[in-house]
């Protein structure tokens, strides 16, 4: 094949497959800004006409990638079980840990610098926000979704994956709400150890909540399509 024609196949894969398929994609889309999880069904060159990033640019970056990534490091093979046990333990346990000191920080960023015109006002009420729906988001995986994927026999999962994905879409909402908020994360000139720490915080938040979704819509959930198209 070509490089012209390798760079065609790639532009017309969808970001979520090649998010799912290409070891270090992700990092790249996240460079990009290319919304990977809750637009993962675009085309990779509509995806960056939406962005306004370089095509060409881009599939360079993809085309260098390594594809010799561990795979037992590739979540893309875990088994089901295998990959919601990951979720679980690197992702929901993740989420609970950090939201509830990045509220208070930048509850507190927010008070002492309110004078500061760059100070990102109201990003703690979309991070209280975020940790409020996500805590009903994750229950409901818990308690009753991955349960039934665990043992798929007898069990329609058409309705509660519909409605997962729906709040996977307000969750990506959060996301640009916060990076808007905070300038795509960037520090002003001389912000103090607490903004820089909230930044950092956020930073990684964000990164974690795509790489989560990403999880679930592009590779968990389509496993389950069959029942899903039963809707």
């Amino acid at each position: 094949m070509t490089a012209s024609s390798s760079q065609s196949a790639m532009r017309s894969r969808t970001v979520g497959e090649i998010a799912t398929t290409l070891p270090g994609a992700t990092a790249v889309f996240r460079a990009f800004k290319i919304d990977f999880c809750c637009n993962g069904d675009l085309a990779l060159d509509g995806a960056a006409r939406r962005r306004g990033v370089d095509l060409a640019e881009l599939e360079g970056e993809l085309a260098g990638l390594s594809t010799d990534a561990r795979a037992d490091a590739d979540p893309a093979i875990m088994d089901s079980g295998e990959l919601i046990d990951f979720i679980q333990a690197r992702y929901h346990a993740a989420h609970r840990q950090t939201l509830p000191e990045l509220i208070k920080l930048s509850r507190k960023v927010e008070a002492v610098h309110r004078e500061n015109p760059q100070v990102p006002a109201g990003l703690a009420d979309v991070l209280q926000l975020l940790e409020n729906e996500l805590e009903l988001h994750m229950s409901k995986e818990e308690a009753t979704l991955f349960p039934a994927m665990r043992d798929i026999a007898g069990n329609d999962l058409a309705a509660a994956i519909g409605e997962l994905r729906h709040e996977h879409d307000g969750q990506g909402d959060a996301l640009r709400r916060m990076e808007s908020l905070t300038d795509d994360f960037t520090l002003p000139e001389g912000a103090c150890r607490s903004w820089q720490a909230l930044y950092a915080g956020t930073a990684r938040l964000a990164e974690d909540l795509m790489e989560h979704i990403h999880l679930e819509n592009n590779i968990l959930f389509p496993r389950f399509a069959a029942t899903e198209s039963r809707a």
